[in-house]
């Protein structure tokens, strides 16, 4: 799997491979938005820029290539 959602009462979820989200934690931060070991949590008020998803899902499927 290169990515994932999952969709709660108060935020949304966007899973990728820990790699991913290590390789950009700063990019991550610089958006305003919390990560975990293999999450980003976001608001439909305060979505992920599409760029970033596009970031996180590339370097997730280069990760899990190997």
């Amino acid at each position: 799997m290169i990515a994932g959602y999952g969709a709660f009462s108060k935020q949304c979820g966007l899973y990728v491979s820990k790699g991913a989200i290590s390789e950009h934690s700063a990019d991550i931060a610089a958006a305003g938005l919390k990560a975990s070991k293999t999450g980003v949590t976001f608001s439909p008020k305060k979505p992920i820029p599409d760029k970033l998803i596009t970031m996180l899902a590339l370097a997730s499927r280069k990760e899990l290539a190997v």
